[in-house]
């Protein structure tokens, strides 16, 4: 997937970039796979705003994709590859020799009229879904399962892959990539390849309106706020925050505070924390 830019004939244009979209082959999306999405604008049930600086936006379609792969042994054709409004990852549509269509995250490298199955008895070629424990060594992988038959969790955003660093007993173990070393149980599935698009962090989205459009509403720093705003709010003219530490609007630490609960039950599985150091 390569990068265009457009002639300046307005100063927001001049800096924005996109992408070519020489992957794409299908433009319409199968019907049948679609839902229709709802928009929250970042409030949970009760109405109360959990997720700020959402709202608007394009409508869009949800496109069910099949995380699981769990159709085993029967040989699917990619029908197309598909634009995601969900996602940064294209999607491919394949069809399976039964008749069943489905959409699973296209990984760098499949095209139309590919072959793709999954399964244990399926070879280790790019497209095809296989346990951990029948993938090779130092092979690179993406939509990895956490818990066998629940679907790929790990590593499904564009230009992403994991890498099978080691086999032992009843785990394996992945370099993710954030850095991070985990085991994940060998029983668990995990599609060959890494996931297509890698351009997309070279995007420059050029103007505010491009944003809003994906339903993003515009930020203001803390800053530049009252006092009875912020906490970081007040002062005469550009000063600090005055507190040893950044802060929410409502006063819990941010910016680099760890969230991670300390007594995690995972926290065995992780040999290596993305920061380089090991879990205590």
């Amino acid at each position: 997937m390569g990068i265009k830019s457009y002639n300046p004939y307005t100063p927001s244009r001049r800096n924005m970039t996109g992408s070519d979209f020489s992957e794409i082959t299908k433009k319409t999306p199968e019907k049948s796979l679609c839902v229709a999405k709802k928009k929250h604008a970042g409030r949970n049930n009760q109405g109360k705003i959990t997720v700020r600086h959402r709202g608007g936006g394009s409508r869009q379609k949800y496109r069910i994709i099949d995380f699981k792969r769990n159709k085993d042994g029967i040989p699917a054709k990619v029908i197309g590859i598909e634009y995601d409004p969900n996602r940064s990852a294209n999607i491919a549509l394949i069809c399976y020799e039964d008749g069943q269509k489905a959409y699973i995250i296209a990984p760098e490298g499949l095209t139309d009229g590919m072959k793709v199955m999954n399964g244990p008895q399926a070879e280790v070629r790019v497209g095809n879904c296989l346990p951990l424990s029948e993938i090779p060594v130092g092979t690179n992988v993406h939509n990895v399962e956490l818990y066998p038959g629940k679907g790929g969790q790990l590593v499904r955003s564009a230009g992403n892959s994991a890498q099978l660093m080691a086999k032992e007993g009843k785990y394996a173990t992945l370099r993710l990539p954030s850095g991070e070393m985990r085991m994940v149980p060998i029983v668990c599935r995990a599609s060959i390849g890494s996931v297509g698009n890698g351009d997309h962090n070279l995007i420059k989205i050029g103007k505010a309106g491009r944003k809003r459009h994906m339903g993003i509403r515009p930020t203001v720093r803390g800053s530049v706020m009252n006092p009875n705003d912020h906490p970081h709010g007040g002062g005469e003219g550009k000063t600090g925050i005055g507190r040893p530490g950044p802060s929410t609007p409502w006063g819990k630490p941010a910016l680099g505070l760890k969230t991670r609960k300390s007594k995690k039950a995972s926290n065995k599985l992780i040999v290596r924390r993305r920061d380089g150091r090991a879990i205590k």
